[in-house]
């Protein structure tokens, strides 16, 4: 007798539909579980068969064959233990009838117990897509599933509560749609930085238009302390950009079940050991990497120039396309990585050339090795380059902290706002993505502004890359001072940000 189980896999971001089709025939005792397992799926066998002679059911002493279809695809993890486990209960007449319309999912204790699973999230939606209008899974995955609205998720503890729903003996009520509690999130503010008035004044620039962020300057001038301070001024994620961001943070591991909907925009920091795969992406089960999990959010690199050349490299087709795509062996999956960049780096190796002649140790030629681990290119896809000086000794005794990130925030929402309105229906969400359509259309430049592109372009050897990306910064200033035409003054402050001493002729 054959049962098919509706089930769903994963692939990269996307989910998909998963036949579970459980044979019992005659013949001698064997348990086979086919359609590309891998070693996680085929483990299934024991997993099923403690649980089901744990919880009081027979296991059938016969022939036992599971396919997993579509059986081209590559099958991975625990997911397919209940569905596995559900196809062998109905298969022997141990439960009577399987519902239409529903998809079971997760991971099936030896007791019987049902454990959680990773990209929950992608997979509801594909359920949701494939028409299913019932979902049965572990309790700790239920707050996650619901959100795909219109989708009725069953968190399911044990195997006998489950076999109990599905018998008619008891019910297993429907999880509530998940609503966050009045949760205040506390963030650095940019009130507690002292001076620094032109770099704080380029990160309201780039969190208003999405745009990436190199600061260079001695230890200790706060360039780190700015950056960490940059999440509190960006403006709130979209319903749409929460799902994409919580998607992946279950497809990686980590979403915190107690909160399965990701509310704060993403700030990853990682260290400058990482490797290119853990920053792109990859590994034998493609999972996201850095460069994903920083999507609609930051992505801090400190300490730029000790990330390995190779590492850094794997940058250029994210910050350009907006995505990543990974190819192993085991196939290719592309992933999103819309993400704002955001650098910090010391002039030489011991951070003091041209700041503090009796303090730098480093020669020309020290400097110049140190600078070339960055890359004309990834330094060309850079939209604001600016320096962070030392403070004096008054800037630092000054009692009085600087604007708070609260009306910083302000004047970037209500840039954005007007971004939003711009770009309305184009997929376009703003000006750092700003196509060429939408270049010639919003950026179109007068004549005093050519005059000024023209100059910056011969004496600063620009390129048809950094040229579109001034007209992109000079529209995101525009933005801020709510004015319709970008001006000569507005193209002049963008090419300000690109003229950093300490990187001269990189």
């Amino acid at each position: 007798m054959v049962v098919n189980v509706p089930s769903l896999g994963l692939f990269g971001l996307s989910g998909y539909p998963v036949s579970v089709e459980c044979d019992i025939s005659r013949g001698y005792p064997g348990f086979e579980i086919v359609g590309l397992p891998d070693a996680a799926v085929r483990e299934a066998r024991d997993r099923v068969r403690s649980a089901v002679s744990n919880c009081g059911f027979l296991f059938p002493a016969q022939r036992i064959t599971v396919n997993l279809a579509p059986a081209d695809r590559r099958k991975e993890g625990t997911l397919y233990d209940l569905p596995i486990l559900v196809g062998l209960l109905y298969a022997t007449g141990q439960l009577s009838l399987l519902p239409e319309g529903c998809a079971f999912l997760g991971e099936v204790s030896l007791s019987g117990a049902l454990r959680p699973v990773r990209g929950v999230l992608p997979m509801a939606l594909a359920a949701k897509r494939a028409g299913y209008h019932a979902l049965f899974l572990p309790r700790e995955n239920a707050p996650e599933a619901a959100l795909a609205e219109g989708l009725q998720v069953y968190p399911v503890e044990h195997l006998q509560q489950l076999a109990d729903h599905l018998s008619g003996r008891s019910t297993i009520a429907p999880a509530p749609p998940w609503e966050p509690g009045e949760e205040e999130e506390h963030l650095p503010d940019f009130g507690d930085i002292k001076g620094q008035e032109q770099v704080k004044r380029a990160a309201e620039i780039a969190a208003a238009g999405g745009h990436h962020l190199l600061m260079v300057g001695p230890p200790g001038s706060g360039k780190s302390m700015l950056a960490k301070r940059i999440p509190s001024i960006l403006p709130d994620m979209t319903r749409e950009e929460a799902l994409e961001v919580t998607g992946l943070m279950s497809v990686a591991g980590l979403l915190d079940p107690e909160r399965p909907l990701a509310l704060h925009r993403p700030f990853r920091s990682p260290h400058h050991t990482v490797s290119a795969p853990a920053l792109a992406g990859g590994g034998t089960a493609l999972r996201p990497g850095e460069v994903s999990l920083a999507s609609h959010g930051i992505l801090f690199l400190d300490e730029l120039p000790e990330f390995s050349r190779d590492t850094l490299e794997v940058l250029r087709q994210p910050l350009e396309d907006g995505q990543v795509q990974i190819s192993r062996v085991s196939g290719s999956v592309v992933y999103p990585s819309r993400f704002m960049l955001v650098c910090a780096m010391n002039p030489c190796k011991c951070g003091w050339y041209g700041y503090d002649s009796s303090r730098c140790r480093c020669s020309r030629r020290d400097v110049e090795k140190y600078l070339s681990r960055l890359s004309g290119p990834l330094l060309d896809r850079i939209d604001l380059q600016v320096e962070v000086p030392a403070l004096s000794f008054e800037e630092l005794e000054q009692r009085r902290g600087g604007e708070s990130s609260a009306a910083i925030r302000e004047r970037v929402e209500q840039a954005r706002e007007i971004q939003r309105r711009r770009f309305a229906g184009t997929g376009v969400d703003c000006n750092a993505h700003m196509g060429q359509q939408e270049l010639r259309a919003f950026c179109a430049l007068d004549e005093a502004g050519s005059a000024v592109m023209r100059g910056a372009y011969q004496r600063m050897g620009l390129t048809a890359r950094s040229y579109d990306r001034l007209l992109r910064v000079a529209r995101t200033i525009a933005d801020l001072a709510g004015e319709e035409q970008i001006s000569a003054r507005h193209l002049a402050e963008a090419i300000g940000y690109r003229t950093a001493k300490q990187l001269a002729g990189r």
